[in-house]
């Protein structure tokens, strides 16, 4: 149920009958002593559960009805204890009794009613009492925001069981789900492996039970493999949860929360944190898992970090920031998605939170960050939608901006809490977590076509492998991907430690740069066009990289302006690669090289290559790599590489070289 609503009908309810006051509606004096019983009863808190004594303020409340049915303050209260058991069909029920046996009704019993309607899907007569109440001279202020919010809700959801989407969601079956609760699931970029939460019973661990990270691959005929846990290394006693793999599965960032020692700082396995839920990541080295490690201080802090979401260009973030009263307490309307990128040298940035037409005054969770990169889903209680936590989708617009959210529709979305939403990386698929009948217990993990209103951009996943030029064996060496029409990163991240591999995924029908680097050997640049892309039988992108030595290449993605010295701002990815190879290789000495084509002056073409030549070295020089480790030189036509007999050869020819001299 909406937490929201249920804290709104508990908190008035509550108020209506706790004040000691002598003026009942009832005179029947046997019906008054059963009532203030029960009053004290549901006043019994208990110090393990939180609750009053429920059952034995119902039996009394029953008896006392029993003996006046017109008792109001009887009816309210009874209607209180049914809320607080869960049983919102039955806390309607005496409501209504009450409406009906008393002539007088106070007007804000129509605004509770308004919300138990709401908390299971009766929109119609929700909608009903909640203008009733709007539109009454006697309504309090106060509330205004409340109703306006539920009639907003009721009018989406009216229209939205109107128009149906297309939704059959499909048990993922034994290999995954238990009589225990799954849910936070997460899949490689491949679609090849696949992350979820388990709450397990464990007698060893803080209350009786925990939450374990759990593991599944896909089979040859396209089934998942029985689940186990992902590895001991990650899984403790205490709560490990909501995993996120990094697009190729090389990294894991999760949940770990504090052992329960208010205070103390301390996570299970001797990890240690900022307060209540903190993010940890662990690195698979091509067979175990690392010791988790906390992200630090720029990302957790004493509120509760949860759900995080890796996108696939290797270096955004996204996750959930819970703000808490006292580091174990949250408050749960008050929870937004952030998100903090990491830089080349490996510091995260302050995280930010996403803009207001995401982040609503009330609760954001699961959040996914799509592989395409640019699509969002997340759930959510402050957007229009069914009443409790829906499901919404956003995409990150040319100028850096988010559209507003879109619900995902019913009857994805109901009355209940939808959240833990996963989109496959092609688009086509969808993963949820819920505990609708015909499941194998609580909550399960299902699967659903996804409406083509929701799918994400088209994307499409490259194996590749770096290796030495020479030895072919793997190398582990840090690439990037850069988008060759908008200069932007597309992905950014490292081969495997033990074989050299990597999995990258790529938006559809885009044409990129691959520079790839690592200490003593020359970087790697070299342009890929989708329609033109070479691999080896097994379907990998090789790229080998030379080690550092006398000789000359081609630097492909320098530009200038036409018959001009004057650098093009697409030549600063490759600029940089330049110097980050300087960087690393402090004691390297080379030369820069113009060259151009055949048309125009000799004389003009030699002073043009000379300039160009002269303008990377001083864009390095500005750059802090010292003078001395650098020369220019132009030979404008006079070294071709190929005839100057057509377009395709001459723009071999315009290209600028770099020649290591020692």
């Amino acid at each position: 149920m909406n937490r929201l609503i249920l804290f709104v009908i508990s908190f008035f309810l509550l108020n209506s009958f706790s004040s000691q006051s002598a003026l009942y509606s009832s005179y029947n004096k046997k019906a008054i002593k059963l009532y203030e019983k029960a009053i004290e009863c549901y006043q019994d808190i208990s110090p393990f559960s939180g609750r009053g004594n429920l059952k034995g303020a119902e039996e009394y409340l029953l008896k006392s009805l029993a003996k006046d049915s017109t008792f109001s303050e009887a009816y309210i209260l009874l209607s209180q204890v049914k809320v607080k058991m869960g049983d919102i069909n039955s806390a309607i029920f005496y409501k209504e009794k009450m409406m009906t046996a008393n002539p007088i009704i106070p007007l804000v019993e129509y605004f509770y009613l308004a919300g138990m309607h709401m908390a299971i899907g009766s929109y119609e007569k929700c909608l009903k009492n909640a203008v009733r109440y709007k539109n009454s001279p006697l309504a309090d202020k106060r509330y205004i925001v409340r109703i306006d919010k539920m009639i907003e809700n009721c009018e989406f959801a009216i229209e939205a069981i109107k128009n149906p989407v297309d939704f059959d969601p499909i048990n993922l079956g034994s290999s995954i789900n238990s009589e225990l609760p799954e849910y936070f699931p997460s899949i490689t970029a491949d679609d090849s492996t696949f992350l979820f939460t388990r709450r397990v019973n464990d007698l060893s661990a803080p209350g009786g039970r925990q939450e374990e990270i759990f593991v599944s691959k896909k089979t040859p005929n396209n089934n998942w493999s029985n689940s186990s846990l992902v590895s001991n290394a990650i899984n403790s006693k205490y709560n490990e949860g909501a995993p996120t793999f990094s697009p190729d599965g090389q990294y894991i960032i999760f949940v770990g929360c504090e052992t329960g020692a208010k205070g103390d700082y301390e996570y299970g396995d001797d990890r240690k944190g900022y307060g209540s839920c903190d993010l940890f990541y662990s690195q698979n080295n091509g067979t175990n898992w690392s010791k988790p490690v906390n992200l630090g201080s720029k990302i957790n802090s004493k509120h509760w970090e949860t759900q995080p979401s890796f996108s696939s260009d290797g270096k955004t973030l996204y996750f959930i920031r819970g703000m808490t009263y006292d580091r174990q307490r949250r408050n749960p309307d008050n929870q937004d998605i952030y998100v903090t990128t990491i830089s080349e040298d490996g510091q995260w940035s302050k995280p930010e939170k996403l803009p207001p037409n995401i982040n609503s005054p009330h609760r954001e969770e699961s959040v996914q960050i799509h592989p395409d990169g640019k699509t969002l889903y997340f759930s959510s209680n402050g957007h229009p939608g069914m009443g409790g936590m829906d499901l919404y989708m956003s995409r990150k617009l040319d100028d850096n901006t988010w559209s507003d959210p879109i619900n995902l529709g019913y009857p994805l979305n109901t009355f209940k809490n939808d959240i833990s939403i996963l989109i496959s990386p092609k688009g086509d698929k969808g993963y949820f977590s819920s505990d609708r009948e015909g499941g194998y217990g609580d909550l399960d993990l299902y699967s659903f076509n996804v409406d083509k209103k929701f799918k994400p951009l088209p994307i499409t996943f490259i194996k590749g492998k770096i290796i030495d030029a020479e030895s072919k064996l793997p190398l582990f060496a840090f690439f990037q991907l850069t988008d060759l029409k908008k200069g932007n990163i597309i992905s950014q991240m490292q081969s495997k430690l033990e074989n050299g591999e990597f999995l990258i995924t790529v938006p559809k029908n885009i044409d990129f740069a691959l520079h790839a680097e690592k200490e003593g050997y020359m970087f790697y640049s070299r342009n890929i066009y989708r329609d033109n892309l070479s691999l080896s039988k097994d379907g990998f992108l090789i790229i080998e990289l030379e080690k550092v030595k006398p000789g000359t290449f081609i630097l492909e993605n320098i530009f200038f302006e036409k018959s001009k010295s004057s650098l093009k701002k697409s030549s600063l990815v490759e600029l940089n690669k330049v110097l980050k190879l300087m960087q690393i290789n402090p004691d390297l000495k080379i030369q820069i090289s113009g060259h151009t084509d055949s048309d125009g002056d000799d004389d003009f073409n030699l002073e043009l290559s000379i300039n160009r030549a002269k303008s990377v070295v001083n864009w390095l020089i500005e750059n802090n790599i010292d003078q001395n480790r650098l020369s220019f030189k132009g030979y404008g036509e006079t070294r071709p590489i190929e005839e100057n007999n057509s377009i395709a050869n001459k723009a071999k020819n315009r290209r600028t070289e770099l020649t290591i001299i020692e």
